[in-house]
């Protein structure tokens, strides 16, 4: 059977972290939703940067855009927006079949926004209207001010895409912003039925420091090597459980509010020691989404074996973060480091993609 087929059969979302009007338009998209059980996409200022740049579809209308008084990030947004359009629109079918728990496609916020609160909450708001699909995702980062800007949009009743998380002090501060949130909006008389949102946890990142740390330390600590990433995820999907099937969630879930979904982002290996399937097979399992790059999505496509494996060893990560713990690697600075680095990468692709628009 198909292991994407697979994986959805214990639960958990495969969604493609790329978009481009050559998977649009020459059907691939559409092929990966109805064979290989697709479940939404997401996208980034480096993706659309690959997709403008290479891609053959886009010079017509990027050549009438630059003939027009806009700005290159207004260019760049009329480029995008009809490409997430139609990809919602495909996915709308298993949107509204899913009762909206699927079926999403998610457009980041600028990443100059990344500190402006306001701002972010601004742009989230402009881009689902622009958009104007209910199966929408506003991506915005972990930041301080990220944090406050997906209280204020998921009580705006704005469904989120939270990014750039590499540690378990961002998931918990994630999930309380996103249950202040979800507060709001009842109290306001809102529908929280109508909100979705996931919790996009970067992993292969968070390996490549680490290791190289331990790297640096020698001896025994080499054994800890390639394990943290998966670690962090399997700990973080045991406090998504306390917290979203708890007594604490149950008057919201009464009401209507799903779970924020934990979602495995950074997917595809860097280390070419490590499995190819690393960040997919140990973390499989229900109420989880995993976005894969093309290459990892073939790579399960090919030799993926699925099991529900997402709550095994959870003793073993707790060890794992113990012994980090002892060798003195602080796993709240590692992803703080991260989250600038990510930050930093995002802007200059945000940047290149500008300088097309331009």
């Amino acid at each position: 059977m198909n292991p994407l087929l697979q994986v959805r059969q214990h639960g958990q979302q495969i969604w493609l972290d790329n978009l481009s009007r050559t998977l649009l338009n020459d059907g691939h998209l559409a092929q990966f939703i109805a064979e290989d059980g697709v479940a939404g996409i997401t996208t980034n200022p480096a993706i659309f940067h690959k997709a403008i740049a290479g891609g053959h579809y886009y010079g017509e209308d990027l050549a009438a855009l630059k003939q027009k008084p806009l700005s290159a990030e207004a260019r760049y947004e009329a480029l995008v927006i009809p490409d997430v359009q139609h990809a919602c629109d495909l996915l709308v079918p298993l949107h509204r079949g899913s009762g909206g728990n699927a079926g999403y496609v998610s457009l980041e916020v600028s990443p100059a926004l990344a500190h402006d609160a306001d701002g972010t909450v601004a742009a989230g708001l402009r881009l689902k209207a622009a958009v104007n699909r209910p199966n929408l995702l506003i991506k915005v980062p972990a930041t301080a001010a990220g944090l406050v800007a997906i209280e204020h949009l998921i009580a705006a009743g704005v469904s989120v895409n939270v990014t750039l998380m590499f540690s378990l002090a961002h998931v918990e501060a994630v999930a309380s912003a996103y249950l202040r949130g979800l507060e709001r909006l009842r109290a306001s008389g809102g529908n929280v039925a109508a909100v979705m949102s996931v919790a996009s946890l970067f992993l292969s990142r968070v390996d490549t420091l680490v290791d190289r740390q331990l790297d640096e330390l020698g001896g025994a600590a080499l054994a800890l090597r390639g394990r943290t990433a998966v670690a962090t995820a399997k700990l973080a999907y045991q406090r998504y459980r306390a917290r979203f099937h708890g007594t604490a969630f149950e008057s919201l879930r009464q009401a209507g509010a799903r779970p924020q979904f934990m979602l495995w982002a950074s997917t595809g290996t860097k280390n070419p020691a490590y499995s190819d399937l690393l960040y997919v097979e140990p973390l499989i399992g229900p109420e989880t989404v995993n976005t894969l790059p093309d290459a990892t999505l073939t790579a399960l496509l090919d030799h993926g074996q699925v099991a529900n494996t997402l709550e095994r060893d959870v003793d073993a990560a707790a060890a794992q973060y113990a012994a980090l713990a002892e060798w003195g690697v602080n796993l709240d600075e590692v992803g703080e480091r991260l989250q600038q680095e990510g930050l930093a990468q995002f802007e200059q692709a945000f940047a290149a993609l500008l300088e097309l628009t331009a």
